[in-house]
């Protein structure tokens, strides 16, 4: 919950945000309480339909199923946008895609959270969780890749749920906070 918690601080007081695979929204409240509205996307409709029905009125969200490879998001464009433990599940070839979908999603003054293991993380990753963690990064490609997107990208590591700006290679999980998009 420590990764929401960094997010809902980086994004205090924004006006629109959207979470990009958000499973079963857990962490999203955490967000919430910082935001002025919030909206939550995966492209599994057991998770979407189970976040609508735990729906309160006292926690207003906007959940829908969308799957981010299809297109930019619905109802947008949002202020912000984050997405933590969906890259690494994404295949090589379509991270341009995933990433080109979310900018036409954002404001030109959006800003943009991506949360991964890192690539040195999976030594210790169970069989499982190396299965569907097909394209882990170093914090150096993680960076290069949002690059070509964003004119500014800070990278975060993260052990246990310490936020710092470390020694990478160390780091189990990186942040990537992006903001000035780069406009084809």
């Amino acid at each position: 919950l420590s990764r929401y918690k960094f997010v809902s601080k980086m994004f205090s007081g924004k006006r629109s945000v959207v979470e990009i695979g958000c499973a079963d929204a857990f962490g999203t409240r955490i967000v919430q309480q910082e935001v002025k509205n919030i909206s939550v996307l995966d492209f599994d409709p057991i998770f979407i339909n189970d976040v609508k029905n735990r729906i309160e009125k006292k926690w207003p969200l906007n959940a829908m199923i969308h799957d981010i490879l299809d297109g930019p998001i619905p109802f947008a464009p949002y202020d912000a946008a984050y997405s933590l433990d969906v890259l690494e599940h994404i295949n090589k070839n379509d991270e341009n895609i995933f990433l080109k979908n979310i900018l036409a999603s954002l404001t030109k003054n959006g800003v943009l959270i991506i949360g991964t293991p890192s690539i040195y993380s999976q030594e210790y990753a169970s069989k499982q969780s190396k299965e569907g963690h097909i394209n882990c990064k170093s914090s150096e490609e993680l960076k290069c890749l949002l690059e070509k997107y964003f004119y500014n990208v800070f990278i975060f590591s993260m052990n246990d749920e310490v936020v710092h700006t470390g020694f990478y290679p160390m780091a189990h999980y990186y942040f990537a906070l992006c903001s000035g998009v780069i406009s084809e």
